[in-house]
């Protein structure tokens, strides 16, 4: 099943797209063919419905999240390759003194934060979490269980006392966690 747009990646934007994320030129063009695979209207965007019809994806309980995140910086409601690379980038394994501003510690934690903060207003909320919360459980927790763990994760991340968690308080919680690897796929050369 060819696809015209795969022959559309030049050599420039490989460069500036590994410049950027830090995947090599081999992994970009297999991102690229994974992309141009999505796009069945062959139109160089991705839209919501194609990402959903993403069986891995769309059978994971934080499916609408995880869509939603290649949408962050997408006035059009479509995403481009360039933005489809970024957003996979956060996933990139870290390095030793290989620095990428994309799949650093804090943008990995900061995209996990966006992940909760449900209304995009740079906090996480008691019912942002209990909604997050119910997502990755189900009903396999009690509400009351469910409503206990949202109480106690706030009452002890929240540092300022507002009832809400900041990045900065989602960052002290994570301290010891090995959000590198937490937050790594290895993508195939």
């Amino acid at each position: 099943m060819g696809n015209k747009s795969s022959l559309l990646l030049r050599e420039e934007e490989i460069a500036q797209i590994h410049e950027e994320t830090g995947f090599t030129p081999n992994q970009i063009e297999r991102l690229y063919s994974r992309f141009t695979s999505l796009d069945r209207n062959d139109c160089g965007t991705l839209s919501r419905e194609d990402f959903l019809r993403i069986p891995e994806l769309a059978i994971n309980p934080l499916c609408e999240r995880i869509v939603h995140s290649f949408f962050a910086d997408s006035s059009d409601d479509r995403v481009n390759f360039r933005q489809f690379t970024r957003v996979l980038a956060h996933f990139r394994p870290i390095k030793p003194n290989k620095e990428n501003k994309l799949n650093s510690r804090e943008a990995k934690l900061r995209f996990a934060f966006r992940m909760y903060d449900l209304d995009d207003d740079e906090t996480i909320s008691r019912d942002e979490l209990l909604n997050i919360l119910q997502m990755m459980v189900g009903a396999n927790i009690s509400q009351d269980q469910l409503n206990s763990i949202a109480e106690r994760t706030i009452m002890e991340a929240d540092t300022v006392g507002g009832g809400k968690i900041s990045f900065d308080d989602f960052c002290r919680a994570l301290e010891r966690t090995e959000v590198e690897q937490k937050m790594s796929i290895r993508f195939l050369n």
